[in-house]
């Protein structure tokens, strides 16, 4: 299976990701969250794969996250509505993400992403 990386085109981070993996000739199937946000069922795939609390899926960094107030709403949210939230957009997803057939990595971590390929 060739790798999923999913991210925001635009986003320096996800740049410095794409990059990243370039440099290293790692094959990558390409995604951008914006124009093709994740479903709930992709969500929970990733969330039980990646073994991360879903807070970590969301982008708290977002200006969407703090128009929603989403700190002060987040806590008393149930898992399912946090992964329903997460599906009506992606720019409220945490970018990039990358999938492997057994792993999930959010965010661009290099240390992480060594250990990964």
């Amino acid at each position: 299976m060739k790798m999923k990386f999913i991210c925001y085109p635009k986003c320096t981070t996800c740049q410095k990701a794409r990059a990243w993996l370039d440099a290293r000739n790692i094959d990558y199937e390409f995604r951008d969250i914006k124009l093709e946000h994740p479903t709930e069922k992709e969500l929970k795939a990733w969330i039980k794969k990646s073994g991360y609390p879903i807070k970590r899926f969301f982008n708290t960094s977002g200006m969407l996250y703090r128009e929603l107030e989403l700190t002060k709403k987040l806590p008393t949210m149930s898992d399912e509505e946090q992964i329903q939230l997460l599906a009506t957009d992606g720019m409220l997803v945490k970018r990039p993400i990358v999938i492997t057939e057994d792993k999930v990595l959010v965010g661009f971590k290099e240390k992480e992403w060594i250990d990964l390929v």
